[in-house]
């Protein structure tokens, strides 16, 4: 599975941007997939996902800001990202869970 990120860039503090994450080789079906951010000097953290059976999570830090999806042919995952603060500010890594985990090149934003 190969994944690319589009969709990053700069925005202001209140502004959205909404990533996505377009997979070749094979589609999503039966992967967990998720969204990995790293921000300067922490470590890359897992803020949303999608199980295999569809259940999604957030970590503390988005939840209800942030929304993931995925289109119907599951071949392209998105992240909606609303109301972003400077602390969102990081490369985002789209990745699967296929049997192995893949990950993206990632993709930067960055909010002031």
């Amino acid at each position: 599975v190969q994944l690319v990120e589009s969709g990053g860039g700069s925005v202001q503090v209140g502004g959205s941007l909404q990533l996505s994450c377009a997979a070749s080789g094979r589609n999503f079906n039966g992967c967990g997939v998720g969204w990995w951010r790293q921000t300067p000097g922490k470590e890359r953290e897992l803020i949303s996902s999608v199980s295999h059976n569809g259940v999604a999570s957030y970590a503390d830090s988005v939840r209800g800001r942030f929304t993931i999806s995925q289109n119907n042919d599951k071949n392209t995952l998105y992240l909606q990202m609303n109301n972003l603060k400077t602390e969102d500010t990081g490369v985002y890594y789209c990745a699967a869970a296929c049997g192995r985990w893949f990950l993206g090149q990632g993709t930067q934003v960055t909010v002031s």
